[in-house]
């Protein structure tokens, strides 16, 4: 078994477009910017939050972070979008999901200019996905890829088993996997909580992508020998041997499933730190066709 590495994957790309970007700003002057919306004081989403702002730091985009209270309406949040689509320094925007009750979160990602929507959640980027058109594509599900390329495994023809429709993974995953592509052009299955028996499927999987957010949910006798396992889930469960009382798992019952998976992400490190990644090589693909 041949553990996935997410943590040194970033770090890889980070350092790729480091060197990228210094290169740009010799040659216009100018480097990406992200401006990155969070609305109240969810803690998770602050800790996302701060992380993405220092990976920018990091590689030299210039990134910028605005706080608006809990209390915050939906025409005030607009009025925040509709600045920064109209700021030419910035060639990124990201609202932190979720947000406040009172606020209509499909609103606010149509209101994003969709040549800034980094994220990939604008019904035109994800219509372009659909269509197999250069695009942004969501960040997590493109991190699963490049994640495969990197250690070269190729879905071509493979069997790529999705467990999870939502619209933030399981779907763009679905899309980008099917794409007559490198590193995609695969048969791909997507299976839900409507399934009567998930296993049926999970058991044919050459390649399994578990995003359903269910505590290792996918056991050992649910997969076949050899499979390749992409754990997208990242769940908080109660543990009192530590610190904090709490531990983060997958979806995948990582000890027992990695007894028969040919390679396997961990839950941390594996697909988590591909997300900011991916979310830092979108904001330098807007600069790079947009912003230049």
């Amino acid at each position: 078994m041949i553990l996935i590495d997410g943590k040194k994957v970033s770090a890889d790309i980070k350092a790729e477009l480091k060197i990228e970007i210094e290169e740009l700003r010799l040659k216009t002057g100018k480097v990406p910017g992200l401006v990155v919306i969070i609305v109240g004081d969810n803690p998770a989403s602050e800790v996302y939050v701060r992380n993405k702002h220092k990976s920018c730091v990091e590689v030299g985009i210039n990134s910028i972070v605005v706080e608006m209270p809990a209390e915050t309406t939906q025409e005030q949040l607009l009025e925040q979008v509709t600045y920064f689509n109209e700021n030419p320094d910035f060639h990124g925007i990201l609202v932190q999901l979720p947000l406040p009750k009172q606020i209509n979160e499909d609103v606010i990602i149509r209101a994003i200019d969709p040549i800034k929507d980094v994220d990939g959640f604008h019904p035109t980027t994800v219509g372009e996905l659909v269509t197999g058109n250069p695009t942004y594509v969501s960040c997590t599900p493109a991190g699963v890829v490049e994640l495969l390329a990197r250690y070269d495994i190729d879905p071509a023809g493979k069997h790529v088993v999705i467990v999870g429709r939502s619209n933030i993974v399981g779907k763009p995953a679905a899309l980008l996997l099917m794409q007559k592509k490198k590193f995609a052009n695969a048969v791909v299955t997507v299976c839900h909580s409507a399934a009567k028996d998930i296993s049926v499927y999970t058991k044919q999987a050459d390649i399994l992508v578990a995003a359903m957010g269910v505590p290792g949910f996918i056991k050992k006798e649910m997969v076949k020998e050899g499979v390749v396992v992409i754990d997208v889930g990242t769940n908080r469960i109660y543990d009192p041997t530590t610190k904090s009382g709490t531990r983060l798992v997958g979806d995948v019952d990582f000890e027992g499933v990695s007894q028969v998976a040919s390679y396997i992400t961990p839950v941390p490190g594996g697909v988590g730190p591909m997300t900011i990644a991916m979310l830092l090589k979108n904001t330098v693909k807007a600069f790079k066709e947009h912003g230049m």
